[in-house]
C-alpha cells in the first residue's frame, strides 16, 4: 500500500536523523529531551506537563520523566502553574535555549553533507507538502492514543 510505504519512509528518515542528532547531544540527553526543548521554543514555554504529554502523544508519566531529566541538567525549570497553582508548568532556561541552538549549529557538517550530496531543490519542494501533512495529522489525531488493543498473532 502506497500510504504505508510513505509513512515507512518517513519513519526510517526519523530514525536516521535521530541517530545523527543524538550524536551531537551531551551525555545523558536523548532525542525526546531535545524535542521538548525545541517544542518549548517553537510553540512557547510555560506549558503544563499534560499539554506537553498531549503534544508528544506520550503518557504524562513519560513526559514527567523526560522533563525531570531536562530539569536535572538545568535546561528547564518546573514551577507551579500561575493560573491555578495546582499543576506544574515547564519553562526553558537560558541554558536550555543555548543548548538547543548549539546542537543545531553542531549539525552543520551533516547539513552541509546533505546540501553537497542531495538535490536540495527537490528536498525543499516537498517541505510545504510535509508541513500540510503534519498539520492535517495534528488536527485529526486522537487526544489520547488507544491503549486497550489486544496483542494478536496470526494463527
Amino acid at each position: 500500500m502506497a500510504l504505508f510505504q510513505l509513512f515507512n519512509e518517513i519513519g526510517i528518515i526519523e530514525q536516521l536523523s535521530r541517530t545523527i542528532m543524538e550524536a551531537r547531544l551531551p551525555k545523558g540527553l536523548i532525542a525526546p529531551h531535545f524535542g521538548v526543548l525545541n517544542h518549548l521554543i517553537r510553540v512557547a514555554d510555560g506549558r503544563t506537563l499534560v499539554e506537553l504529554a498531549r503534544a508528544f502523544q506520550v503518557p504524562k508519566t513519560s513526559m514527567t520523566h523526560t522533563v525531570a531529566g531536562l530539569s536535572k541538567h538545568g535546561l528547564v525549570m518546573v514551577r507551579p502553574n500561575p493560573n491555578d497553582g495546582r499543576s506544574k508548568c515547564v519553562w526553558i532556561t537560558d541554558e536550555g535555549r543555548a543548548l538547543r541552538d548549539r546542537v543545531i549549529t553542531d549539525l552543520t557538517p551533516e547539513f552541509q553533507e546533505l546540501l553537497d550530496g542531495f538535490d536540495v531543490e527537490r528536498l525543499f519542494a516537498i517541505l510545504p507538502v510535509l508541513t500540510d501533512l503534519r498539520v492535517f495529522l495534528d488536527e485529526h489525531r486522537n487526544a489520547e492514543a488507544p491503549r486497550d488493543r489486544e496483542f494478536r498473532t496470526q494463527a
